[in-house]
């Protein structure tokens, strides 16, 4: 079971003014392997405010957007209630103590930094793909 977190005056939720953690989520997303995966990637990177990095734990997708219940003053409006996700986040390693990107192994923000990796990742990229092959190959 995962320890909660207890937000004393001396913790660094409390210190924490921007409530960094509070700004984001990140959902683990399978490792892309081939350019079909890639073109889904880019697919989801299109989509404002969505990012995708990869890290020590493997990859995932990034959705910047704040809670709707973070108050003004950095506290959660439904703290006696919140979330399970929001209950075992762990303080021990977070936003306060460093940038979150320096964990990062490979960070794509925009459309435009996938497509440049897997332009180097694929020398074929941009041909058409086997998904699109198999689909034109049925169709005959």
């Amino acid at each position: 079971m995962s320890k909660q977190i207890t937000i004393f005056p001396e913790s660094k939720c409390s210190r924490c003014k921007p409530s960094s953690c509070c700004t984001y989520i990140t959902q683990p997303i399978k490792k892309p392997r081939d350019q079909d995966d890639y073109m889904n990637l880019l697919w989801q990177v299109s989509h404002e405010h969505v990012s995708a990095f990869k890290d020590r734990d493997g990859w995932y997708l990034m959705i910047d957007g704040k809670c709707e219940h973070l108050q003004p003053d950095g506290r959660c409006g439904i703290y006696e209630s919140r979330p399970d996700a929001c209950r075992e986040h762990s303080d021990e390693s977070c936003e306060f103590d460093r940038v979150l990107s320096t964990d990062f192994k490979l960070f794509f923000p925009t459309y435009e930094s996938l497509l440049a990796h897997c332009k180097k990742k694929f020398k074929d990229w941009g041909e058409e793909s086997a998904k699109s092959k198999k689909k034109a190959k049925l169709k005959t």
